[in-house]
């Protein structure tokens, strides 16, 4: 089952928020805290609490972004 080209934005913006929480908020914590034995409960409750803000500031700021892309280049 295939979701609706409609709704691609949405899920653009799900999913590349969701890479992109993931990715820095392990860095962040590796980084500021050391990998230790709770790091992955830690990654997890970080990931879980920053998405909920990633997702709708990517897919309010998609637009404008590609805009401005456009205009630079």
């Amino acid at each position: 089952m295939r979701i609706p080209a409609r709704f691609a934005p949405v899920v653009f913006g799900a999913l590349l928020s969701a890479i992109m929480v993931a990715i820095v908020s392990a860095f962040v914590l590796a980084s500021t805290q050391g990998i230790q034995s709770d790091f992955a409960a830690r990654w997890l409750r970080s990931c879980a609490l920053t998405w909920p803000v990633a997702f709708p500031t990517v897919t309010l700021l998609a637009p404008w972004v590609r805009r401005a892309v456009s205009a630079i280049t």
